[in-house]
C-alpha cells in the first residue's frame, strides 16, 4: 500500500460498510416482499386465482416481452400502459359502477356528489384493507370486487388477442395483433396483473416494517380513488437526500481545496509516444474484429432506436408498412437495449485485452491470441443466439417451458434467455482469466509501485464476477426479489464497477504515456473508486422505492444515492484535464478524437447522470415520474452519454495503436462526434423531456394511470413531439454511421487517408 495506505483503508472501509447495507436490507427485501397468496377467493369460497396461476401469469407476461411492452410497478417500456396502474384504475372504476348500479340503479357518474362520496369511502376501505390470512395464505375479496376483476380480465384477454374492437388500442400501445395467442395464458397473465395491483392498493401490516397507512408499494402509483398519496416517510427522506447531497458537495469542495497536493507538477511529456514504440503482440493485432463488432452492434442499435421511436407514432407500422407482425415494438426495443449493452461491454473488453500485454511487459502470455479469438466467436454466438431467442419468444414460437431459458426473460436490460446469460457470464469470466494472465505476473514482479495495477486488477475481477448476480433469480422468482438482483446487474455492475474500471484504465494509460504522474493517477483513482462505491453500492436501492420494499430501503437508497451526484461536481475540471492533454506533446494530436470522447463522457456524466439522474432520484420526485418519459431522458443521457462515449473512446484509442498507419479522417470524425452530441441533445430537449414534463403534470394531478393512458398519450401535442424527435434521431444516426465508418476504414483499410495539411504527424513507430 505504501504511501496510499489511507486511501486503500478508506476504500476497503467504504466497501465493507456499503455491501453490508446492501446485503442486510437485501435480506429485508426477501422477508417483507408482498405475499403471493395461495388462493384469491370470494367470501363464499370460490377460488379466482391461485399462487401457481399467478406465477404462470408472470411467465406468460415474460414471454410477450415483459418489461418491453408496458411496465409493471413502473419498470419497463413507456408506450403501452403501466399494467399495475392501468389494472388498478380500471378495477376501481368497475367497482364504483357496479356498486352504483347495485345500490342506486344507475351509473356512478350519474350520481349526486353525496352518493359518490359514500361509494368512494366504501371503495377505499375495501381496497386498502388487508384480507391476506398468513395462516391459510388466502386473500378474500367481496363478490362485488370479484365482478370488477372479471371485467378487467375479459378486457385484457381481448386486448392481448386479435379482437377487432381493440385493434386501434393495440396500435396506440404498439402491440402486435394476437400478442398472446393462448386464451388460457391470457387469463393467467390477468391474474398476475391483478396481484401487482393488489399489492399496490393493499396496506402492509405494521409488523412487516411498513410505514403507517402505506401499501406494499409505499402507496405507489398515485391513485386518488384508493387514497394512494406520498407517505410522510417519502417526504422526509426526499428532504434528507437533498441535505445529504449538499453536505457531500460541500465536503468534496473542502477536501479538494485543503487536501489536494497543490505542488504536484505534471511530468514532462516524452518526445515520442511511448506506446507507439512498443511492438504489437499477436493478441493486440487480433483486436480489430472486436472493434468491428463494437461499431456493427452500435450501428444496429442506433438504427433500431430510430425504428423503435417511430413505433411510438404509428404503433404497428413503419411509415405505412405493417411490419409489427414480424418485428413488433417489444422485439425491436429488446434488441435496441441488448445491442447497446453488448457493444459497450465489447468496447470495454477490447480495452482490457489491449492493456493486458502492455502490463505483461509488452508480450503476450502463452496462447493469449487463441484466447482472444475464442472469446470473440463466443461473443458472436451469444449475441446471435440471444437475438434469435428473443424473436422466437415474442413470436410465440417457442414452447412456454423453453421461453425463459432460450427466449426472453422479460426483464429490462437482462432480456436475453438464461442460457445466453450463462454464455455471456462465461465469456466475461474467460475475459477475466485472459486479463489476469497478463496482470498477475506483473503484480508478482519485484520493485515498482503496484498500487494502480492492484486497483485495476480489483475492478477487472469485480466486472468478471458481479454479472453473476443475475443468476440469483429465476423464472418464477418473486418480482420484488427479482428487482433486487436485477439492479445488482444494471446499476451495481454497470454503473459501479465498470466506472471504476474505466477510471483506473484511463489513469493507467495516461500514466503509461507519461502525461500524468503515477502518484497522481493512483491517488485520483483510489479516491474516485471510494466516491463511486460510497454512493453507488447502497444507492442501488433508489430503483426499489416502490417495488414491494419497506421504508428503510427507501431511506438507504435516497440518502446514499444522493452521494452519487457528489463526484460529478468536479467533472468540469476532469473534462478540462482531458482536453488539455492534447497540448502536452505534439504526438498527442493523434489521440485527439479518443480524448474528445472522454471529454464528452465528463459532460454527459454531469448532465445525464448528475442533473437528469437527481431529477428522478428523490423518492417524492420518483413517486410521480416513475414510468414516464423522464426516465429515458436520464437513461439516454447517462447510458450512451457516459458509457457509450467511453466505449467509443476506448475503441478509437485501441484502433489508434493497432493500426499505427491510420490517420483519422477529420471530416468523418467531426461529423461523427458533433452530430452524435447534437442528436442526443435534440432528442432529449425537443421530445423526451417535454413529453416527460407534460406527463408529470398529468401524473401529479390525475394519477399515473392517466399519464400513461391511451387518451392522454394520443393527444395531438404529444404526437407532434414524438414526430419532432425524428429530426434528432436522424442527426444522431448520421453521427453514429460516420463514427462507425471511420472504425471500419481503420480496421479493414490497407492505407489511411492522407494527413490533412498542417496536421502534425506523430512520429509513429520510428
Amino acid at each position: 500500500m505504501g504511501n496510499y495506505r489511507k486511501l486503500w483503508f478508506t476504500l476497503i472501509g467504504v466497501l465493507i460498510v456499503c455491501f453490508s447495507l446492501l446485503g442486510y436490507y437485501g435480506s429485508e427485501v426477501y422477508r417483507t416482499a408482498p405475499p403471493i397468496p395461495h388462493t384469491v377467493q370470494t367470501e363464499d369460497g370460490r377460488v379466482l386465482y391461485t399462487q401457481e396461476s399467478i406465477l404462470d401469469g408472470q411467465t406468460a407476461w415474460q414471454s410477450v416481452g415483459g418489461m418491453q411492452l408496458g411496465s409493471i410497478w413502473g419498470h419497463g417500456a413507456y408506450q403501452a400502459p403501466d399494467w399495475t396502474a392501468d389494472w388498478l384504475h380500471r378495477e376501481l372504476q368497475g367497482w364504483l359502477d357496479l356498486a352504483a348500479q347495485q345500490q342506486h340503479g344507475k351509473p356512478f357518474d350519474q350520481l349526486d356528489a353525496d352518493a359518490q362520496a359514500v361509494l368512494r369511502a366504501r371503495l377505499k376501505t375495501e381496497y386498502r384493507t388487508n384480507t391476506y390470512d398468513p395462516a391459510t395464505g388466502a386473500v378474500t375479496v367481496s363478490a362485488l370486487r370479484a365482478q370488477a376483476m372479471a371485467r378487467n380480465a375479459a378486457y385484457y384477454s381481448a386486448l392481448f388477442s386479435d379482437a377487432p374492437q381493440y385493434q386501434k388500442t393495440r396500435e396506440h400501445y404498439a402491440m402486435k395483433e394476437n400478442t398472446l395467442p393462448s386464451a388460457e395464458r391470457r387469463a393467467q397473465m390477468a391474474g398476475f396483473f391483478f396481484w401487482t395491483a393488489w399489492a399496490a392498493a393493499t396496506e402492509r401490516p405494521a409488523q412487516d416494517g411498513g410505514a403507517t397507512g402505506a401499501t406494499y408499494t409505499n402507496n405507489w402509483p398515485h391513485e386518488p380513488l384508493v387514497g394512494n398519496q406520498p407517505t410522510a416517510e417519502n417526504m422526509i427522506w426526499s428532504v434528507a437526500s437533498v441535505v445529504v447531497m449538499m453536505a457531500g458537495v460541500g465536503f468534496l469542495i473542502w477536501a479538494w481545496a485543503f487536501l489536494r497536493k497543490h505542488d504536484e507538477q505534471d511530468p514532462v511529456a516524452p518526445p515520442h509516444d511511448p506506446l507507439a514504440r512498443i511492438a504489437l503482440t499477436p493478441s493486440q493485432r487480433a483486436l480489430g474484429k472486436y472493434l468491428f463488432l463494437v461499431v456493427a452492434l452500435f450501428s444496429f442499435q442506433v438504427l433500431l432506436g430510430g425504428f423503435t421511436a417511430h413505433y411510438t407514432v404509428e404503433g404497428q407500422k413503419f411509415y405505412g408498412l405493417d411490419v409489427s407482425q414480424w418485428f413488433p415494438y417489444a422485439l425491436v426495443r429488446t434488441w435496441h437495449i441488448q445491442s447497446a449493452l453488448f457493444w459497450i461491454a465489447t468496447g470495454f473488453l477490447a480495452a482490457g485485452l489491449f492493456l493486458a500485454p502492455l502490463i505483461h511487459g509488452g508480450k503476450d502470455p502463452r496462447y493469449q491470441k487463441l484466447g482472444v479469438d475464442v472469446l470473440f466467436w463466443a461473443l458472436v454466438v451469444v449475441v446471435a443466439g440471444s437475438f434469435v431467442g428473443n424473436y422466437l419468444a415474442i413470436a410465440q414460437i417457442l414452447p412456454p417451458e423453453w421461453n425463459f431459458w432460450l427466449g426472453h426473460q422479460g426483464y429490462e436490460f437482462v432480456d436475453l434467455g438464461r442460457l445466453w446469460q450463462i454464455g455471456k457470464f462465461a465469456g466475461i469470466a474467460f475475459w477475466l482469466v485472459l486479463m489476469l494472465r497478463g496482470i498477475v505476473p506483473a503484480l508478482r514482479r519485484p520493485g515498482g509501485d503496484k498500487n494502480l495495477l492492484a486497483l485495476l486488477t480489483a475492478s477487472v475481477v469485480a466486472i468478471g464476477l458481479f454479472y453473476g448476480a443475475g443468476f440469483f433469480y429465476g423464472e418464477r422468482t418473486h418480482l420484488s426479489v427479482m428487482e433486487y438482483w436485477r439492479w445488482w446487474v444494471v446499476h451495481l455492475w454497470v454503473e459501479g464497477f465498470f466506472e471504476v474500471f474505466a477510471t483506473t484504465a484511463l489513469a493507467f494509460i495516461f500514466s503509461t504515456l507519461g502525461l500524468v504522474s503515477p502518484r497522481m493517477a493512483t491517488a485520483a483513482s483510489l479516491a474516485s473508486a471510494s466516491l463511486f462505491m460510497l454512493g453507488g453500492v447502497p444507492g442501488t436501492f433508489h430503483h426499489l422505492y416502490f417495488s414491494g420494499t419497506t421504508t428503510p430501503v427507501m431511506a438507504v437508497g435516497a440518502a446514499f444515492s444522493a452521494l452519487e451526484v457528489v463526484p460529478l461536481v468536479v467533472l468540469g475540471h476532469e473534462a478540462w484535464e482531458h482536453w488539455s492533454l492534447q497540448q502536452r506533446a505534439p504526438w498527442m494530436a493523434r489521440l485527439k478524437w479518443p480524448l474528445m470522447c472522454f471529454v464528452a463522457v465528463a459532460f454527459w456524466n454531469m448532465l445525464g447522470a448528475g442533473v437528469f439522474g437527481f431529477m428522478i432520484n428523490p423518492p417524492i420526485s420518483l413517486y410521480y415520474i416513475q414510468g414516464l418519459n423522464t426516465t429515458p431522458v436520464h437513461a439516454h443521457a447517462a447510458l450512451f452519454g457516459v458509457y457509450g462515449f467511453l466505449a467509443l473512446g476506448f475503441t478509437l484509442l485501441v484502433l489508434r495503436y493497432i493500426r499505427p498507419e491510420l490517420v483519422f479522417n477529420e471530416r468523418l470524425m467531426k461529423t461523427g462526434f458533433w452530430w452524435l452530441n447534437a442528436g442526443l441533445v435534440l432528442m432529449i430537449a425537443t421530445s423526451l423531456l417535454p413529453i416527460g414534463l407534460i406527463q408529470f403534470h398529468a401524473s401529479f394531478t390525475e394519477g399515473l394511470w392517466y399519464a400513461r393512458s391511451e387518451a392522454f398519450m394520443q393527444q395531438p401535442l404529444l404526437q407532434q413531439l414524438r414526430w419532432v424527435r425524428t429530426f434528432g434521431d436522424v442527426v444522431f444516426i448520421v453521427g453514429a454511421l460516420a463514427m462507425a465508418w471511420q472504425v471500419v476504414i481503420g480496421v479493414f483499410g490497407t492505407r489511411a487517408p492522407a494527413e490533412p495539411t498542417g496536421a502534425p504527424l506523430a512520429g509513429a513507430r520510428r
